[in-house]
């Protein structure tokens, strides 16, 4: 992927070697692994929660420890691909006529607390929080993707970064909410149902913003598309269950399976047509 001489975001938050106490359950395509997880380990995972998503609780003031020269590269790798979000983004929301609010991203190493969704560990992976409009991340989530997902490159980790900007999409266009609204009125099988639209969702629009990306900005090189799908098949439902407890339970799906999160990705790049992506509004997934 070619992203060096691109602008770096100036919404890139450093938090890195700021440790809370305190956990709670995240909201990216990382919480599936930590509820499974503890599950696998006999660990009811609600003793994970310490604050839910509508008591807010204050930063943490310090000082980040100095990162080695690879987080440091890693580190410009976020800013530049979120600088090109933005810039995707607010010229799509401008020809829909609306205003696009540039959603900041925070980097943490271990724990965060988060300004609207309580204290969070780096087991939940990569998280989006609607209640402060902030991507979390750590680091080390990358070197997981390699090591445990076995789904390497830089444009893999871009795909991660721009699905959980497509919940931050999401949530400015009113859809978290109409969807968490419905949910809280369903048993849980059909709102976990929905939680898989939404997810399956937020993968079309980090292909939609591929496709502009590329179109705009010629980033993709060879094996890119590659690197994106083995990302996203790695991180489907089905991958996950059955790497962490050796069979599938589909009625529990939140994300999606391997197959579908490659689906729609792989249809948002091919047409860039953020009105292709009701992943509501289609009896098949």
């Amino acid at each position: 992927m070619r992203w060096q001489n691109e602008r770096r975001s100036e919404n890139v938050e450093d938090q890195r070697g700021i440790r809370p106490a305190g956990i709670a359950l995240g909201g990216g395509i990382g919480t599936l692994i930590l509820v499974l997880l503890a599950m696998f380990l006999g660990v009811d995972p609600r003793m994970l929660v310490q604050r839910g998503p509508n008591q807010p609780v204050p930063v943490p003031q310090g000082k980040a420890a100095p990162a080695n020269p690879e987080e440091e590269k890693l580190k410009e790798f976020v800013a530049a691909t979120l600088a090109m979000t933005e810039d995707v983004w607010n010229e799509l929301f401008q020809e829909m006529g609306q205003q696009y609010e540039e959603p900041k991203l925070r980097l943490f190493s271990g724990q965060v607390s988060t300004e609207g969704c309580g204290f969070a560990s780096s087991a939940v992976g990569p998280f989006y929080c609607p209640a402060d409009r902030r991507v979390y991340l750590d680091l080390d989530f990358f070197e997981e993707m390699k090591r445990k997902f076995r789904a390497p490159g830089d444009f893999a980790q871009a795909y991660v970064i721009a699905h959980e900007i497509g919940h931050h999409v999401q949530n400015l266009l009113g859809t978290s909410e109409r969807v968490a609204q419905l949910q809280r009125q369903m048993p849980k099988a059909e709102a976990n149902q929905l939680s898989v639209r939404l997810e399956l969702q937020a993968d079309f629009l980090a292909g939609v913003w591929a496709h502009h990306a590329e179109k705009r900005k010629n980033i993709l090189e060879e094996g890119d598309i590659e690197e994106a799908l083995r990302a996203a098949t790695a991180i489907g439902d089905d991958a996950l269950q059955k790497q962490a407890q050796g069979y599938v339970v589909p009625d529990s799906f939140t994300h999606g399976t391997s197959a579908q999160r490659a689906r729609w990705f792989r249809r948002g790049l091919q047409t860039g047509d953020i009105k292709q992506g009701d992943t509501f509004g289609t009896d098949e997934l």
